[in-house]
């Protein structure tokens, strides 16, 4: 997956020198000395005299946060649910890949690390798994990466962590999967339960579908084997694998596939879904119901209670002509598992929205009438619920009374604000976004931005979210920051640590040059197999690290007017559709039309929104029409800065296209499509 542009062939002549290229750069490949950094069996071999040196366990208390990192494992501690355990993952900074072996444990009531080293330790490793049963933390498989990404190394090794004493112990056992990496595990009852995965051989990548199952009992391996005719999951790796009573579901996934007609692979997405039950090992496809998520790749889930949720993925978009992004997403969807429904988890309006106003209501006049409104609405409808016998249609109208009264006092507030920053702003165009949501009488949105292979884990009802990857533009970000979202409340997601600032170092031209002539080898799961790279436009990087951070309405509208600098064309489409993807703007049912007021916007799409606040509050009539007004009105107010920025700017990109208008820009050479990696 990635941005990357492809020239049409030119017939047998180019066949036959791109195929002799192949065998000329494997020739080479194949007799050319491996450097230190690539040479794998030494670095893994020095490491392991490291940790012969380590002679008892010691914990560093409070140190700071772990660095940013992709495909590791978070698990709550069993013992403590205010207790998360990070082991491994990944980071790439454009130039070399760094593979972690240390292990933090964090005090979610202290807001605490801590750092512990242990004699024997597994070595680093990402893409593994990890579970945890009573006081243990079992590990297995995974990978490691030469920093320079020539050479890999599967793991098929299994280890037990005491989390009482932080001790690590490998168990050699017979009869354990093969090596890999990207599969799955679950716990269910006193078993391990394996599916899947990838292993990779520089040559070619393969994929599996077998099933294992490892007895925390007995301590042995089981192959479970399909029987003739049995219905059967295809292989794949990047998939999620989860729990319920006598089932266990997989969902979506990633694979290759070699194409018949062409000798090169293509990936494949999937997004069906398939129970087991581990009483005899049978699947069975499910069907889906209700409002599913889309295709996706690098997806992340978690279970809570009878509640499965989804959350992030990755989606490759044609913007134009043969230009494909990576749209990286940030949407929280359920799944019932007692009923295998599928609906989007909306937030759902803050209580405590009026305490906020009121503190904040010497700033604006027209705030304290938008508080009376609600305050009057609010008591209104409390006295309607003691009237039994209310008739339908005095609901619609105290219902339609509810919207217009909500409607008309935001929209004169709204405009209120955007002519008091238009007055303030002297010109200065940069800073009326920001102004308009920092002087808005309604509080930011904070959520987590668009990402894959994150961590996901639920612990006394909250959910957190940690760490992954994504795109911004030419750069791969990695993450390290931390979300919490109080599942009972559904209420604000909470940015407990902050993404730093990103790291990469832009590759020199020699560099690109070496990838273009190895990079047809490079054996990470990618999106898009494409192996050739042509002439792209060199897109300016320069202030792009904030992409890291939290979508924030201000962030969105700075990066819609190309934060004070003049956009091409093509920019102004490529940044237009990546702030669609990451606020969810393709989705007609959560988004208003330009123009749309709050009250239209809720007819049109009250179906959809009655639909998602059922699944949270069970509520029916009255009361559900309120609670789905709600969760429409909290994705008005926070889309409604973007959504008008974005349409100033595609009314000045039609006008710039319609007078045939060219911007010049500079070019840069070649330079190869980037791919990303689905574990």
């Amino acid at each position: 997956m990635g941005k990357k542009t492809k020239k049409p062939g030119k017939g047998k002549e180019k066949t036959e020198r791109k195929t002799a290229k192949a065998e000329e750069k494997r020739a080479r490949r194949d007799n050319k000395k491996l450097s230190p950094e690539d040479d794998i069996d030494a670095i893994l071999l020095s490491i392991q005299k490291e940790e012969a040196k380590k002679k008892e366990v010691h914990i560093e208390d409070n140190v700071p946060a772990p660095s940013p990192r992709s495909n590791c494992t978070l698990n709550i501690n069993p013992q403590k649910e205010t207790e998360l355990i990070l082991y491994g993952g990944e980071f790439y900074n454009g130039n070399k890949t760094f593979v972690y072996g240390d292990l933090y444990r964090y005090d979610v009531e202290k807001k605490e690390w801590k750092l512990i080293s242990s004699p024997n330790s597994p070595p680093p490793r990402s893409a593994h798994q990890a579970i945890a049963w009573k006081n243990y933390l079992y590990i297995f498989g995974g990978e490691f990466t030469s920093p320079n990404q020539e050479r890999f190394h599967h793991y098929k090794d299994c280890w037990m962590l005491d989390l009482k004493t932080n001790q690590w112990e490998q168990l050699n056992l017979k009869g354990s999967p093969s090596p890999r990496s990207g599969h799955r595990m679950v716990l269910y009852k006193h078993k391990i339960v394996i599916f899947g995965g990838f292993y990779d051989t520089l040559r070619e990548v393969r994929y599996y579908n077998d099933l294992y199952v490892f007895d925390l009992d007995q301590y042995k391996w089981q192959e479970i084997k399909p029987r003739p005719g049995a219905m059967w999951p295809s292989a794949r790796s990047g998939f999620q694998f989860f729990v319920y009573q006598e089932e266990i579901f997989l969902y979506g996934g990633y694979s290759k596939e070699v194409s018949s007609e062409k000798s090169s692979e293509k990936g494949v997405v999937h997004s069906d879904m398939w129970s087991l039950d581990p009483r005899t090992w049978e699947w069975n496809k499910v069907k889906k119901s209700g409002m599913p998520p889309g295709p996706r790749a690098g997806f992340s889930m978690c279970v809570q209670k009878k509640r499965a949720m989804l959350f992030g993925g990755v989606v490759d978009r044609e913007v134009e002509g043969d230009v494909m992004m990576s749209l990286f997403l940030n949407e929280l969807y359920g799944f019932q598992l007692d009923n295998h429904r599928w609906y989007p988890l909306e937030l759902r309006k803050e209580k405590s929205t009026k305490d906020k106003l009121k503190r904040s209501s010497g700033k604006n006049s027209n705030r304290e009438d938008l508080i009376d409104t609600i305050n009057l609405s609010e008591s209104q409808i409390a006295a309607n619920e003691k009237d039994k016998n209310l008739e339908n249609l005095d609901e619609a109208v105290d219902m339609e009374s509810y919207m217009d009264e909500v409607s008309q006092q935001m929209e004169t507030n709204m405009a209120v604000n955007d002519r008091g920053n238009a007055a303030n702003s002297s010109g200065n165009s940069q800073l009326i976004g920001k102004k308009m949501v920092q002087e808005s009488s309604w509080p930011e949105i904070v959520k987590p931005c668009g990402r894959i292979n994150c961590c996901m884990v639920v612990g006394k009802d909250t959910l957190y979210i940690y760490g992954g990857m994504m795109e911004v533009k030419d750069r791969e970000i990695t993450l390290d920051d931390l979300y919490s979202l109080n599942l009972s409340k559904l209420d604000e997601w909470k940015c407990i640590i902050p993404a730093s600032e990103p790291e990469w170092i832009e590759a020199s031209d020699d560099e690109d040059e070496d990838e273009d002539d190895d990079g047809e080898d490079d054996s990470e799961e990618e999106g898009n197999s494409d192996d050739e790279s042509d002439d792209a436009e060199d897109d300016d990087c320069d202030n792009e690290g904030n992409g890291a951070a939290s979508i924030q309405i201000g962030d969105a509208v700075a990066m819609i007017k190309g934060e004070g600098k003049t956009l091409r064309r093509k920019e102004k489409r490529l940044r237009i559709e990546q702030i669609r993807a990451n606020l969810g703007l393709s989705d007609s049912q959560r988004t208003p039309m330009p123009g749309e007021s709050l009250k239209d916007f809720y007819k049109r799409t009250n179906m959809y929104w009655q639909m998602a606040a059922h699944e949270h509050t069970q509520h029916t009539g009255k009361e559900l029409r309120k609670d789905g007004f709600d969760l429409a009105l909290v994705r008005y107010r926070e889309l409604k800065p973007v959504l008008d920025e974005l349409a100033v700017l595609e009314a000045e990109q039609k006008a710039e296209e319609e007078q045939g208008i060219e911007i010049s820009s500079k070019t840069k050479g070649k330079k190869k499509g980037k791919n990303l990696t689905i574990k």
